[in-house]
């Protein structure tokens, strides 16, 4: 679950403690692709401040407006954050565009509404997991809830020609302790055969401009989110070497039907 970390978090193997600030803006300076906001600001991790009052001290335009991630010490949730901007530098920076854009305007509307697309932002940024696949008929099973037909009855093709590559911090941080049902909000990236044959690094470069190029589409929505059982995916719970473990109707649910009146 891990592996898309697995570069960056290489600058760790030698810390007799907790990766500090300073350890990770050591990890921002050797990346090969820089951080950088939309303002064209270098990302870069800072202590976290108190509550803010301005609406430029908020978290998400503090982050668009001067490029600093308020980065709490001792956290998990803020660590992998941190890394996941050092991996997927880009598709963060579009999410921070979204955010900041939809906050401005809720800035000015007295409803203080959120948008469709600001939910669907929040939600893969948190629990966000893509799914790549070179192969149309597995992603037409997971979108369809066919559950035990995909990973079970089709574990071979899963494993040459899909793969999950977790993008949410807070999903990260679950996977500290993988539980059933946990549940990740998928984005589907189609991919040639070839992909899988790549590096880890052009795997996860590709990845970040498919995604960045779709969610600045402004085509992701909630309801364009597939919802993955990640547990599913072979080899990610020794459990799921058996059948009967897709059984499980509570963790691999049905397709809901959708009543129109």
């Amino acid at each position: 679950m891990f592996m898309p970390l697995s570069r960056v978090s290489q600058g760790f193997e030698h810390l007799h403690g907790w990766p500090d600030i300073s350890v990770l803006e050591r990890l921002r300076n050797s990346a090969t692709v820089k951080p950088m906001t939309y303002s064209g600001k270098l990302v870069h991790f800072v202590p976290q401040s108190a509550a803010p009052q301005e609406f430029s001290q908020q978290y998400e335009p503090r982050i668009y407006l001067s490029g600093e991630v308020q980065t709490r010490p001792n956290n998990w949730h803020d660590l992998f954050n941190a890394l996941v901007w050092l991996t997927f530098a880009r598709s963060k920076a579009e999410l921070n565009r979204l955010h900041y854009q939809a906050l401005l305007q809720e800035y000015g509307n007295d409803k203080k509404q959120r948008g469709t697309l600001r939910d669907a932002a929040t939600m893969f940024d948190e629990s966000g997991v893509v799914v790549v696949s070179s192969d149309a008929g597995l992603c037409n099973l997971l979108q369809d809830f066919e559950w035990k037909q995909l990973f079970w009855k089709q574990r071979k093709a899963v494993c040459n020609h899909m793969r999950f590559f977790l993008f949410g911090h807070g999903l990260y941080e679950k996977s500290l302790k993988p539980y059933v049902g946990m549940t990740g909000k998928g984005i589907i990236l189609s991919v040639e055969r070839d992909f899988f044959n790549q590096s880890l690094a052009v795997q996860l470069a590709m990845i970040d401009s498919m995604l960045e190029d779709l969610l600045s589409s402004g085509k992701v929505e909630n309801f364009t989110l597939s919802p993955v059982p990640l547990l599913g995916y072979p080899g990610w719970s020794e459990d799921n070497l058996n059948e009967s473990y897709y059984d499980d109707s509570h963790y691999f649910r049905s397709r809901p039907i959708h009543v129109t009146v």
